[in-house]
């Protein structure tokens, strides 16, 4: 009824009729499986694998559907006495049942079992009722009983035998009796309050010792089977001598209730005969008679006091209720019997049993809340409150227990699962009755959390940076990255991978699919990339994957792999040629060598020195700068020229270099020097490209150098126009005429660009002194150049 109440609250909040009509229909075939029992009978002692019933016809169900729904069948209590095939849906019993053995204290002989499927969960009770087969006979407890009766025994007088045992029930148990002929006894034959037949002899004729002592007469015990089955015992009957006076009980019934748990030799009852004769006809002795063969293994009856006490282990949950009967015989074999009732009390002695029916051992973590896990029963063989149980499960976990039907559980999960916090439960479920002094016991389930992949791969750190040497080796390995997976299995195993971006030249980089090593491919150039960044993909394999990203950056670490490079003077055959003139003091400024390095840092630093000159103390080179200098003043003494080789050198290990080479020319004079230079020094490549850039950057600064005198000059005419106090300089005649040009006769001076040099820098000699027509005296204060006017032009054109 619970599950049909949940299917239906179910089929009304779902909005969907097509989804309403099915939850109706399961809900009917859950209501109608879990209220019908299917009833069979089985004759007992058949043989094993003998057929019980077509239980896949009996309800209607595809046989196919057996093994898909996992349908099998469960007996109550621990040994499982039927087998369901799901090939047949046949269901057979598993061996030969012996209804004696299995309900030995019933008079009917039901089996309960269930049969289970799975999704849905379903469950159809079943009963088995084993009918009795008359194959026990009745059997006496003594082959012989011997009777002592006073031969004054008056006529009617009744004698109890012996009542014998009958495995049997029904019309196959005991049903009657019989008496062999004889001229003294009758039979009567009797039913008591349990049903159970009884058998007296009854004295027809008198009894005479001195004619016979003792008579034999043949009892016989019939059941009501088809055919009968018998049982007989001798029956011994000894005249004895008058004894007037029986032994009498002062109860003819005792009525006693004790508990299951009563340890032995537990008093239970005394029974008391009196007899008033006098010796040892008055002396009473006690025995049971009528009594059943498991009841005078559990009492002990004292012959000479009465007492009957506890012999064995009494069970509440075999036997209910004990009869006995007590025969009183006095010394002169005259006998009294009365009734024994002892009704056991159930007492809490029995712990539930759990019986696990269905489990999943295993359930993904993404398994949603209400999951079912487990179907298990509980079952107590006590009674009354100490028979009614409850369950519960030890610690704080995501499992729930909700009752179904019939002492049956489901064990449920109630929260989201994870497997990487948990990976498995150790579920321990306690049943507890309800008894005074309460019992339990436990079962314990494991369950495993299999993987579902809902975790991606983490790297170890956003950002890896990695170095490499320039010139590596190929298939260099410079480190590796690292990522991990929270889950297991094949979800736990990260393959890496670059990621390819359009647009973009990819790196020489490799990156181990397997373990994340990160390996250069071909030898790396600093000079060409000093550093570059990828990113590296870390796929797990799930399905679908899961994946992350972090960014690899590689640095290129410079190696001294490149020599200084001379910029100026160019790294030719020829050298350049520098003029210094012959009053040029120390400290003078010659020429400045320019290098580059096209390394980096310490292997890109570099230092100069003077490695051989004409005249080594004339010059000196600046250490950092690279400058030549005059280390000392020139004197005339000096060699007209000089050469200088200039080592450039780095700081590498080890170091590399590179030279220059210079020729100096010592001159009196601008005009004459710079032919001698001129001749000397070579024209330069008018197609390198270095000059070609020198000379348009001199070209601009020249440019706008005059743009900016022109400027300034002509704002300060207008100045002077605007004040008009001032007079526009007059020059002297002979300055004016002279080829010189206009400046004033003292500062004459020569532009020259030396064709062998890179920089074409200006170069500011001392004055040259005009040259005068023939016979043309100088004037005042000045003196004739060395130098005529017509070697000025000449120098002019060879500068041209």
């Amino acid at each position: 009824g619970w599950l049909c109440r949940r299917a239906m609250e179910c089929g009304r909040r779902s909005g969907d009729s097509k989804r309403r009509v099915i939850l109706f229909i399961l809900c009917f075939c859950v209501c109608q499986s879990g209220a019908e029992t299917l009833r069979y009978s089985l004759p007992e002692e058949m043989e094993r694998d003998s057929f019980v019933a077509n239980i896949a016809k009996d309800l209607g169900v595809p046989v196919s559907q057996l093994a898909a729904r996992k349908a099998r069948v469960v007996s109550e209590g621990s040994e499982q006495l039927f087998r369901l095939d799901q090939n047949t849906g046949v269901l057979t019993a598993k061996g030969s049942l012996d209804r004696e053995e299995i309900c030995p204290q019933s008079d009917t002989c039901t089996l309960v079992f269930k049969i289970f499927f799975e999704n849905p969960l379903q469950l159809i009770r079943g009963e088995v009722e084993i009918r009795d087969v008359n194959d026990n006979s009745p059997v006496f407890p003594e082959k012989e009983m011997v009777l002592k009766i006073l031969e004054t025994a008056s006529l009617g007088s009744r004698f109890p035998l012996e009542s014998a045992q009958d495995k049997d029930v029904g019309s196959n148990g005991l049903q009657n009796y019989s008496l062999g002929p004889n001229p003294h006894f009758s039979l009567a034959v009797g039913t008591g309050k349990d049903g159970v037949k009884y058998a007296e002899l009854v004295l027809q004729r008198q009894l005479d010792r001195e004619e016979q002592r003792e008579l034999n007469l043949l009892l016989t015990a019939i059941d009501g089977g088809s055919p009968p089955r018998s049982g007989t015992a001798r029956v011994r009957i000894v005249v004895v001598d008058a004894n007037d006076n029986i032994p009498e009980f002062d109860r003819e019934v005792y009525e006693v209730r004790l508990a299951e748990n009563s340890p032995p030799e537990q008093l239970v009852v005394r029974v008391v005969a009196k007899d008033p004769d006098e010796g040892s006809y008055g002396e009473v002795h006690y025995s049971f008679t009528q009594t059943s063969e498991r009841s005078r293994q559990l009492f002990q009856l004292n012959a000479a006091t009465g007492e009957i006490r506890v012999a064995g282990n009494l069970d509440f949950e075999e036997v209910k209720t004990h009869k006995m009967v007590v025969r009183a015989t006095d010394g002169g074999e005259l006998s009294a019997h009365c009734k024994v009732e002892v009704e056991v009390l159930d007492v809490n002695d029995n712990a539930p049993e759990i019986a696990l029916t269905s489990l999943t051992a295993s359930i993904p973590e993404d398994a949603p809340p209400r999951t079912v896990v487990a179907l298990f029963s509980v079952r107590d063989r006590d009674s009354g409150d100490n028979g009614r149980t409850e369950c519960s499960i030890d610690g704080d976990l995501p499992f729930s227990l909700t009752p179904t039907f019939d002492n049956y559980y489901e064990l449920r999960t109630n929260a989201a699962l994870d497997r990487e916090s948990t990976a498995q439960y150790n579920i321990t479920i306690t049943a507890t009755d309800w008894g005074t002094t309460r019992l339990s016991s436990r079962e314990n389930i494991f369950v495993q959390i299999s993987d579902v992949n809902d975790n991606p791969p983490k790297f170890t750190q956003e950002i890896y940076t990695m170095s490499v040497t320039e010139n590596n080796s190929p298939m260099l390995r410079i480190g590796s990255m690292n990522a991990t997976d929270a889950d297991a299995g094949k979800n736990a195993r990260v393959n890496y991978a670059l990621l390819r971006q359009e647009g973009k030249e990819q790196p020489e980089l490799s990156v181990n699919a397997e373990n994340g090593d990160v390996y250069i491919l071909r030898p790396l150039d600093y000079e060409k990339v000093r550093a570059f960044e990828v990113s590296v993909r870390a796929s797990d394999g799930g399905s679908p994957p899961l994946s992350a990203q972090a960014l690899l950056r590689v640095v290129v670490r410079d190696e001294n792999d490149n020599a200084p490079v001379v910029l100026h003077p160019p790294s030719d055959s020829s050298a350049a040629g520098e003029l210094v003139p012959r009053w040029a003091p120390s400290g003078y400024l010659v020429a400045k060598v320019v290098a580059v390095d096209a390394d980096a840092g310490q292997n890109a630093w570099l230092s100069y020195e003077l490695a051989k000159a004409t005249e080594p103390g004339l010059f000196r080179v600046g250490l950092h700068s690279g400058e030549v200098r005059t280390a000392r003043a020139v004197t005339e003494r000096d060699a007209p020229r000089q050469r200088l080789v200039v080592l450039v050198r780095d700081r590498g290990h080890p170091p590399r270099s590179a030279t220059a080479s210079l020729a100096v020319a010592l001159v009196d004079g601008f005009s004459e020097a710079h032919l001698r230079v001129s001749e000397e020094a070579p024209t330069a490549d008018p197609d390198g490209p270095l000059t070609l850039y020198l000379i348009a950057s001199l070209a601009c600064v020249s440019a706008l150098f005059l743009a900016t005198a022109v400027a300034a000059v002509v704002v300060k005419v207008r100045r002077a126009r605007r004040s008009g106090t001032e007079t526009l300089p007059t020059f002297p005649t002979i300055a004016t005429e002279s080829s010189a040009g206009s400046l004033p006769r003292s500062y004459v001076y020569d532009v020259c660009f030396a064709a062998g040099t890179v920089n074409s820098e200006f170069r500011f000699l001392r004055p040259l002194f005009p040259c005068f027509p023939a016979g043309l005296p100088p004037g005042p204060g000045e003196q004739r150049s060395s130098v005529c006017s017509q070697d000025v032009a000449n120098l002019g054109e060879e500068g041209d």
